[in-house]
């Protein structure tokens, strides 16, 4: 049977019939078939099949799920046809195969040549998916991310140690429960998409502010959890339905008018779950429906901790031994000092060692495109308060639940309670030298990779001061390029800074209590019209 030239974007026929000698069942059953049968490639309810059947009508023999199904060539007549079943024990298993007999050469090149095409098609299709549907073998997830990175993040997120030390984290869950009590009016009577639901506590308390029904999509085994957690909560749980499954693949009833997730990382970007959240908005909720959080803000000022960086730069002090048994290290010294530095630092540190008001950049999660989040660019540019030497850049960032009712602010800011992400710092392994009223320029370029996190790229300067500055000119420059996904965890307590610096912190680190306007009043074109004096940070854009 003559094959159709299937043009890109253009759907195939909807049925296409070959005529094959014989089938049988690996292993055999009743269902192989030695006489002559009908292999039918169709779309049924949209989903791309092959089946077999004694004619044209009957469907009494084994049919195949196209987006899971592989054929294989054993010989110029005889190929194995094989879907795979689910996962199981972290091994792949197929759930059925056939051995399918050609009665020549060429009818088997006809059915091989059919079969590549319509699995063209499935992937052409999921490429263009309305909402709410998936086809793909593959998701969009799995096409971004390692396979490795993914199996050791739900792994990671399957397991109720770590969903309790986020739950632990009594500013986290404590502003999430305000948020969502506060503002019952988006709630009530409305339904609800939990992305990333973890442990189910953002669907109970959605649910307490009165959810008619709250969808919880988790991808990690502690779907399983969040089950027995959200059924010893009876009168909740008839309005919570538990799905497994990540938000790029599942398919949901109707559209929600809320969707409540917790996809904050380190620096806000890491995981990059982010990016799961933004896709579960394009793909669930209804038009103008809120996000529960709204906006993200990425805050950064330049900072000075001689303590710190003799500290990092100490560790590669091992490599500098001429002599260990008999080993001279010191050709690795380079290296490991350069791989110390490529850490960004996770702790909680003093505000006093900020040496600038810091800047921010926003994120604004109700009209960000996916694809912007694969490289964000962010110029810097400070003017010192003090003399020093500067160190690296100071990030820490905050989210804004953007409620009818109440708006909250989610911090991480140093000097604020800590919350289990910390800051973040970028140590550079050349400091540079400023002088009171000096300006500082450069830029952090996050650049995301397969292992679910960013390479972050910083670059910081120090133009000229004093007389002839206004002629321009960079007197030093640093830069260092670091690994999101591999941080140092320094869980110290913050070390105590000169007095001299106590006077100026309160001036370098932003107040987060900045006025917001509902998106339901005024229309809600101007989500935050207000700029951030202290930092120079506009919302304008928004």
């Amino acid at each position: 049977m003559e094959v159709p030239v299937v043009e890109e974007g253009k759907e195939l026929v909807k049925n296409e019939e070959f005529n094959v000698a014989s089938i049988t069942e690996v292993p055999a059953s009743s269902s192989s078939s030695s006489s002559p049968v009908i292999g039918r490639f169709r779309f049924n309810n949209g989903v791309a099949e092959l089946r077999f059947g004694e004619d044209s009508e009957s469907n009494l023999l084994p049919h195949f799920d196209l987006r899971c199904t592989q054929l294989f060539k054993l010989s110029q007549v005889q190929s194995m046809c094989i879907q795979e079943a689910s996962e199981s024990n972290k091994e792949k298993t197929y759930s059925r195969g056939i051995t399918i007999q050609f009665r020549n050469e060429e009818e088997s090149r006809a059915f091989h040549c059919a079969f590549d095409q319509w699995k063209k098609e499935v992937v052409f299709q999921a490429s263009h998916l309305p909402n709410g549907t998936v086809l793909a073998s593959q998701s969009k997830f799995d096409s971004k991310i390692e396979a490795s990175s993914a199996k050791m993040y739900f792994h990671y997120y399957g397991q109720l140690l770590h969903q309790q030390n986020m739950l632990q984290d009594y500013v986290r869950t404590g502003t999430y429960y305000a948020a969502v009590i506060e503002n019952r009016a988006d709630f009530f009577g409305r339904v609800v998409v939990d992305v990333g639901a973890g442990s189910g506590i953002l669907s109970l308390f959605a649910a307490q502010a009165g959810a008619k029904h709250v969808y919880a999509v988790e991808a990690s085994e502690m779907a399983e959890y969040a089950r027995k957690l959200i059924a010893g909560n009876p009168i909740l749980s008839q309005r919570i339905t538990v799905i497994k499954g990540k938000v790029e693949e599942v398919e949901l009833p109707e559209k929600a008018d809320i969707l409540i997730s917790e996809p904050m990382g380190t620096l806000l970007v890491n995981e990059r779950m982010l990016e799961s959240y933004v896709i579960a908005r394009d793909r669930f909720l209804v038009p103008n429906g809120k996000m529960f959080p709204a906006v993200g803000r990425i805050h950064m000022a330049p900072f000075s901790d001689e303590y710190l960086y003799i500290e990092i730069a100490n560790k590669a002090l091992f490599w500098q031994q001429q002599n260990y048994y008999g080993v001279n290290l010191t050709s690795l010294h380079g290296s490991a000092f350069q791989g110390y530095f490529s850490q960004p630092v996770v702790d909680a540190f003093d505000p006093r060692l900020l040496v600038a008001p810091a800047i921010s950049h926003v994120i604004n999660f109700t009209s960000i495109k996916e694809e912007e989040l694969y490289d964000i660019d962010i110029p810097l540019k400070f003017v010192s308060s003090v003399g020093t030497r500067i160190h690296g850049l100071a990030c820490w960032f905050d989210v804004l639940f953007n409620g009818s009712t109440v708006q909250r602010w989610l911090s991480t800011a140093p000097g604020s309670p800590t919350t289990h992400w910390y800051q973040l710092r970028c140590v550079l392994s050349q400091p540079i030298y400023v002088m009171p009223g000096q300006e500082i320029t450069g830029r952090l370029h996050l650049a995301a990779h397969t292992a679910q996190s960013y390479t972050i790229h910083l670059t910081l300067s120090a133009k000229m001061w004093g007389p002839g500055a206004e002629q321009g000119g960079i007197l030093q420059t640093s830069t260092g390029k670091l690994d999101l996904k591999e941080p140092y965890y320094r869980m110290s307590q913050p070390q105590v800074c000169p007095a001299a610096q106590d006077q100026q912190s309160q001036q370098l680190l932003q107040t987060q209590d900045i006025p917001i306007l509902s998106q339901d009043e005024d229309g809600g074109s101007d989500l935050m019209q207000q700029p951030f004096q202290e930092s120079g940070a506009e919302f304008n854009s928004l």
